[in-house]
């Protein structure tokens, strides 16, 4: 992987601004629930897909087969390239959209969303324009809290499709850190033991990764070199660590296709996981910043827009 980013790579990443982050948040978070709130989580589903085409992308919504909110049709929202070269694998960037009942979801999991909308529209310019090797998916997965429907519905429609997948970028909670000695803990049957200090930025991988892994952690070092951050790979579809298989990786994980998920590590340091409490005035928008341009240098790093 490059040691350094191009000058249309900075400038794709310095295009990232603490203002365009907040923004996103404060337009998207609110209770987005199937059951409570429908009309929230399809107003929702069509503000990213505006937000998609502000970026350049076309965007289509993917209806999840069996299930509604009110009488309508839940569904994924995917971003692409207008011109696409169905031959080039996919390197997909993917967050949820919907919240539990009875919590605005700042953290879970607007945060990630307002990353993969900013991802999106800094790196759709260079796709548009430069010869990539990878060529990029956008998707906001609906119903994930309720055990990763959408993201299982994506993974299942795969095999109607030719599309091979490079990897999988899920975004799973990005926005909290918490500095005081103490406030992170570690996930029961993790192989290591995380800081006891709740301000970094985890990657959770399975087999065959790595390359997103080492684009990754080489990104931060040019886009974000401040960014505390810790890398694990865990064998297969770590079936053994339920604590690691919580969000839209796993439906990648469970088909052996290769997936990471990006995380604050939710409710093992942010106390407002699930609550009513959990709203912007709480999250760190500078740290969500460095993760979204990381991100964003990682996407340019992995489909060769930096060559």
């Amino acid at each position: 992987m490059t040691q350094k980013i191009t000058t249309d790579g900075a400038d794709c990443t310095s295009k990232i601004s603490e203002t365009s982050i907040r923004n996103h948040i404060l337009r998207l978070q609110g209770e987005k629930h199937p059951d409570h709130s429908p009309l929230a989580l399809k107003k929702a589903g069509t503000d990213i897909a505006t937000q998609m085409q502000l970026a350049g992308l076309q965007s289509h919504n993917q209806p999840i087969p069996d299930v509604d909110a009110m009488g309508d049709a839940c569904f994924n929202v995917i971003g692409t390239l207008f011109k696409e070269d169905q031959q080039k694998p996919v390197l997909l960037i993917g967050a949820h959209y919907d919240t539990v009942s009875g919590s605005p979801g700042a953290d879970d999991n607007t945060s990630s969303l307002a990353v993969l909308l900013e991802v999106a529209r800094v790196t759709s310019p260079l796709f548009q324009n430069k010869a990539a090797t990878l060529r990029p998916q956008f998707v906001a997965f609906s119903l994930e809290e309720p055990g990763f429907v959408g993201s299982r519905d994506y993974v299942q429609n795969l095999e109607k499709t030719s599309d091979v997948i490079f990897g999988a970028i899920i975004l799973e909670c990005v926005g909290y850190t918490d500095h005081r000695s103490g406030s992170q803990k570690t996930p029961p049957g993790l192989p290591i033991s995380l800081p006891d200090r709740g301000n970094f930025i985890g990657l959770l991988g399975n087999t065959h990764t790595a390359p997103i892994t080492k684009a990754f952690e080489a990104a931060i070092k040019y886009a974000a070199p401040d960014l505390p951050h810790i890398s694990l790979i865990l064998p297969k579809a770590a079936e053994l660590i339920p604590d690691v298989r919580r969000s839209d990786h796993v439906p990648f994980w469970d088909k052996n296709l290769p997936a990471v998920m990006i995380t604050d590590t939710a409710n093992f340091r942010n106390p407002h996981y699930h609550q009513a409490s959990d709203t912007i005035d709480t999250l760190d928008i500078p740290f969500i910043t460095k993760i979204a341009r990381t991100l964003a240098a990682t996407v340019i790093d992995l489909a060769g827009l930096e060559r």
